[in-house]
């Protein structure tokens, strides 16, 4: 399977290097089951004591063509943040990388922030730009603004951010570009986020110039609080918005079909059943989605339903819905990694795939954290797949934290 065929984008909260996210790409060599080839893409550079260093975490990944753009913390905080966001960019499909750390965000840099967090990349194709939304951190631990870096020459140098939003304590931003040349929308580029000063208000702001200038920030239509939105964008522009609901009880969603000059009210895709993750490891059923060539949405999260035993929840299953207009949703599906009478449990999922012009994939593969008994060590993340008809889509990307600016 060709590199570029396996993911779009990758990530996760946690420890997870940047070297892994360059190992996991390089599954593209290997089977679904035989062990990656690591190549290590990035270090930690800084020594401030504030930080946790020798830690480079939750990465995510994008591509366009043969290039790859990976963005991730760089000196982790155990409360929240890190020192820098570090990018590490191949022009090759993954050979060779070119290594490097986002400037004028935090202390570290030549930016005024003392930490950084979440960074989510996206690619603009028609203005030809490369973009990384982050969530600048002061030193009382609050977020007032969304950042988004730019980089025109292929994800290789960066400028300083442009404030993308502001707020009184600003979570779990996204962004997303709209590349096809037929929308009416094409390079329009949507960055969301929520307002957690304003109890998780869900809002969604748009540019139309590559990322140098954002719109006023827009709420839905009902002004709807929740958490973890994911926007994607359809190949006719409609933008449709999966996202948890404040309190993480149902996945709900929005769309705008005007370029994201107004949103509608949120429709419920399904209420939530979830087994609280053994080893106090960190995970929610936040909702992870992409789209297909032809529009169709594909929405993933961690859900228990099928695994009740005595009216209580035993383990998650990794579960879908799909939506082609985001107001009717397919009913809730199990996707089948183990049996239900498993006492595995599976969380954080993420479903790559691939867009044209890229090859498609021979499968359909979910990556899943799993773990096995209450004292036990998780193992390393696992790749599963279905040999159902797969979507041509870019692969969702990291699987955002329940709290705040983490």
């Amino acid at each position: 399977m060709p590199l570029a065929s396996l993911l779009d984008r990758l990530a996760r909260p946690g420890l997870v290097t940047a070297a892994l996210a360059a190992g996991l790409l390089a599954l593209s060599t290997t089977t679904a089951g035989a062990a990656p080839a690591l190549t290590q893409i990035s270090t930690d550079p800084y020594t401030n004591s504030t930080s946790q260093h020798a830690t480079e975490v939750e990465p995510d990944t994008f591509s366009y063509g043969s290039t790859i753009v990976s963005a991730f913390q760089v000196g982790r905080f155990n409360d929240g943040g890190s020192s820098n966001v570090g990018f590490s960019t191949s022009t090759d499909g993954g050979a060779t990388w070119t290594k490097g750390f986002l400037p004028g965000i935090t202390t570290q840099a030549g930016g005024t922030f003392q930490r950084v967090s979440d960074p989510a990349v996206a690619y603009d194709a028609r203005h030809h730009t490369w973009l990384i939304s982050t969530l600048p951190i002061t030193s009382s631990v609050t977020v007032p603004e969304v950042f988004t870096s730019r980089s025109t020459d292929g994800g290789l140098t960066w400028s300083s951010p442009v404030v993308t939003a502001t707020g009184s304590s600003l979570d779990k931003n996204w962004i997303v570009c709209d590349n096809t040349a037929t929308s009416a929308f094409y390079g329009n580029c949507y960055t969301e986020y929520d307002n957690n000063g304003d109890g998780d208000r869900l809002k969604m702001t748009t540019s139309s110039d590559g990322g140098l200038t954002w719109g006023t920030s827009k709420n839905t239509g009902n002004n709807a609080t929740g958490l973890g939105g994911q926007p994607v964008v359809q190949p006719n522009g409609t933008v449709i918005v999966p996202a948890s609901n404040a309190s993480e009880t149902s996945v709900l969603a929005f769309r705008s079909t005007n370029g994201g000059s107004t949103w509608t009210s949120t429709t419920t895709i399904a209420t939530v059943s979830t087994f609280t993750v053994r080893g106090s490891l960190r995970s929610g059923p936040l909702p992870s989605a992409e789209t297909d060539a032809a529009g169709k949405v594909y929405v993933v999260w961690q859900d228990c339903r099928f695994r009740a035993s005595g009216g209580s929840c035993t383990a998650n299953d990794i579960v879908m819905a799909t939506t082609t207009n985001a107001t009717t949703w397919s009913p809730v599906t199990r996707i089948p990694i183990d049996a239900t009478t498993s006492t595995v449990d599976h969380f954080i999922p993420a479903s790559p795939s691939t867009r044209p012009p890229r090859a498609p994939p021979r499968t359909w593969r979910w990556r899943t954290t799993t773990t096995r008994s209450p004292t036990a060590r998780p193992p390393p993340a696992s790749w599963t797949s279905d040999t159902s008809p797969p979507p041509t889509a870019a692969a969702p990307g990291r699987r955002r934290p329940s709290w705040p600016a983490r």
